[in-house]
């Protein structure tokens, strides 16, 4: 297999809820007007605490300074697995579970730490830029490493990064036990032709921008069954969408498409508070037993917490992580 550092140098940062009016303008020209912006990777994410927006460094610069906006302090590159071109069968798992064992175990094993952004077209693994040396060197042997530049792919080496690389002495530490959330809401994993994205732009803003407002016959313990995510992701001129059934209904069905079978996903969202940056291993033992159970899932880290979307024909989350994490399902009124 090859694995791909590609060409884009990437911050994650967060908006929070009450300051969202101050990035509107930018936010809009990001996704609607790529000709006015030189941004390549774009990718905004909500949920329930806040905004997770992951932009290469030209997107960056469309960001105002503003006491509502939270930037993690590293550069992260975008690695991609890429199967020597063979496309995988129908009958194999795909997302997150596919490169567990080959890319995400390696790495927290050397105390890489990962941020994930899975697609409808392709799972994206972020590793801080100074991780690079350790991240060649503990998957070389695995992979044949090409490095973006320029369009061009360039074979990477272990030996050229040899000055930049020190081996892990730490020893290995006891995994931090998460507990993880299954709202009740189902969710689709669904694509859009970039030439008709303007059909959608009224229901897309009204979803992205005008969400928080109050809907008529809510219930305020509705957020104990359902959680809140939407995440828009347009990179390399390729647009994901990940959204309930309930927000796709917003949406004209006749320009999104998923799969052939249509398959919806159950979330699990991981920590019980904000997760930070620098702990490692979080992804390795979520994908980890999914991987040996060859059950697909989808795996989208945002700036405060970590979420998996599995497949609804797999519904007993405690059999795969029951014995690694307590399970909290929000159909429950205790959250203890």
């Amino acid at each position: 297999m090859d694995l791909h550092i590609l060409d884009h140098r990437l911050k994650v940062t967060s908006i929070c809820k009450d300051g969202l009016v101050n990035f509107t303008h930018p936010l809009i020209k990001l996704i609607f007007l790529r000709n006015r912006t030189r941004c390549k990777f774009f990718s905004l994410t909500e949920t329930p605490e806040n905004y997770t927006v992951v932009l290469d460094e030209e997107g960056f610069k469309d960001l105002p300074s503003s006491e509502h906006l939270q930037v993690e302090g590293s550069t992260w590159l975008p690695l991609n697995v890429v199967s020597n071109g063979n496309a995988s069968s129908s009958s194999q798992a795909v997302g997150v579970t596919k490169i567990a064992k080959s890319v995400i175990a390696p790495l927290a094993e050397q105390h890489v730490s990962v941020f994930m952004l899975s697609t409808y077209q392709t799972d994206f693994i972020l590793v801080r830029e100074k991780d690079l040396p350790v991240v060649i060197h503990t998957l070389e042997e695995e992979f044949n490493i090409y490095r973006e530049e320029g369009g061009e792919s360039v074979p990477v080496h272990g030996k050229d990064v040899r000055n930049g690389f020190h081996k892990n002495g730490r020893e290995a530490m006891k995994p931090i036990v998460h507990p993880v959330l299954s709202p009740q809401n189902q969710f689709c994993v669904m694509s859009l032709d970039p030439e008709t994205l303007p059909a959608i732009a009224t229901t897309l803003i009204d979803v992205l921008f005008y969400s928080n407002s109050a809907k008529d016959g809510a219930h305020p313990t509705q957020a104990l069954d359902c959680i809140k995510f939407f995440s828009f992701s347009l990179i390399e001129g390729y647009i994901s969408l990940v959204m309930d059934t309930e927000t796709q209904r917003q949406f004209p069905s006749n320009l999104l498409f998923t799969s052939s079978s249509g398959e919806l996903w159950r979330m699990v969202r991981i920590g019980g508070q904000p997760l930070g940056f620098d702990e490692c291993g979080i992804v390795a033992q979520i994908s980890q037993p999914l991987a040996d159970a060859d059950i697909s899932a989808y795996y989208i880290s945002t700036f405060s917490f970590d979420h998996a979307l599995v497949s609804l024909f797999y519904l007993h989350f405690s059999d795969f992580w029951g014995r690694r994490a307590p399970i909290f399902f929000h159909s429950r009124t205790d959250r203890t």
